[in-house]
Parts: C-alpha cells; structure tokens; sequence
C-alpha cells in the first residue's frame, strides 16, 4: 500500500495490510454466523450472548468496541446507545449486527441487516443500507472524493430511495490496535480522499415515520474484494 503522508492516516508498527485484510474476512464470517443463530421470538439480550460466544469460539476474544445485535425498534439506536431491554425478534422483523472484534494484533469492523419473514418494506431497508455503501464506495473510486463529500453523497442517495441517514454514525480509521491512539476522528469529517484498507465506511438509515432501520458497514476496498 502506498504510504499515505496525512497524520490522519497513520498506523501502528504492528500494521500489516494482508492481515487486516484477514482480520475482516474473520469479522465478515462471524456476522454471518452470529445471523444464521437468530430467530423469531429470540431475545436480543440471548442474541447478544450468542454472539460473544461465536466470537470467542473465534479466538477473537477481545474487542475494540462493544457487541451490538440490535432487534426491531433497537435498529432506530446510534452507536453507543443502550438498546431498550427485553426486545424479542418478531416473525416478521428486521435485525442488524455489528461487532468490532480484535484478533491478535489487528482490528476488524463488521455489519450487516437481516430480516425475518416476508415484509418487502424491512427487505427493502436492509438491502437499500447495502446498496447504500457500494453507492458511496463506488463514488469514492470514480471520484477520489474526500470523506466530507462521500457522506453528503450518502445522504443524498438515502433521500433518493426514502430513507433518513444517521449522520451519527459516519465511518472512522481502522488500524493494528488500536487505532483510536492514531486517529480517532469520524470519516464524515476527513477532508482528504480516504486511502484504501485504512477506513470504514458505515451506512445507517432510518425509516421516516415507522420504528426500524437497516445498518451496514466494511472497509473501504475496490470492487475485487466484494462478491
């Protein structure tokens, strides 16, 4: 990777790019995992234990950031929030997980939104929070546009398909851990074009008048490191 000369891009004498790039498949499989243990009528405080079950199973025991698994209206909640307790998943319901795991030297970022059942409207919600993010990346590969710009492009292609995007959540620095002591600001507020494997770009949107939304989230990689 070309060295990037911006303190907002600095890493760790741990960094080894091939290893992050192992550190996310690992995260990336432990979503789909924690997802295919979830069911209608599960508790999200269960689901939550499950998931750290899953990664410690992993031997990704540590994490940079707490385990989310949030159900139905707990989907409204930013980053950080405590969800509302004693949350069941309905049979027709959306769901969305995002863990931060930390596996030996390396951090991983990782989420996704699933829904059961058949209501179009929550399919549309998470697939719309994915076509989201490659809507954005793929404008920061046409464009090489600064991380400002990518998020009013974000906003714009939320609006576009009905949705409000949580501004709250806006992306951030990824690293050898932890990257918080290089850089800890958001990528919303990165005034330069982000360098590839160094940044995660987070999708968050919200219905604007029912109780859920739809998150998702990865590294900002080209177009051969997505199916």
């Amino acid at each position: 990777m070309q060295k990037t000369c911006l303190p907002q891009e600095a890493v760790g004498a741990a960094y080894d790019r091939e290893a992050m790039l192992g550190v996310r498949r690992r995260t990336l499989d432990a979503v789909r995992g924690i997802a295919a243990n979830i069911r209608p009528g599960m508790q999200e405080e269960d689901a939550v234990e499950m998931a750290r079950d899953t990664l410690a199973d992993a031997g990704m025991l540590r994490g940079w950031h707490d385990v989310y698994v949030r159900f139905g209206p707990n989907t409204l909640k930013t980053f950080g929030a405590p969800s509302d307790p004693g949350v069941a998943l309905g049979e027709d319901d959306i769901f969305f997980i995002d863990i931060g795991p930390v596996w030996q030297q390396w951090e991983g970022d990782g989420g996704d939104t699933f829904v059961t059942g058949t209501d179009p409207e929550r399919a549309r919600c998470a697939a719309d929070a994915r076509a989201i993010f490659h809507e954005v990346r793929s404008h920061w590969l046409r464009q090489g546009a600064s991380g400002q710009a990518l998020y009013r492009y974000a906003e714009d292609c939320a609006r576009r398909r009905g949705w409000e995007l949580n501004l709250d959540l806006s992306g951030h620095r990824l690293a050898d851990f932890p990257h918080a002591a290089l850089h800890n600001g958001a990528l919303a507020d990165f005034d330069h074009a982000p360098s590839e494997s160094l940044w995660v770009l987070e999708i968050h949107i919200r219905h604007p008048s029912k109780p859920y939304g739809a998150f998702f989230e990865d590294m900002l990689l080209d177009d051969s490191h997505f199916e």
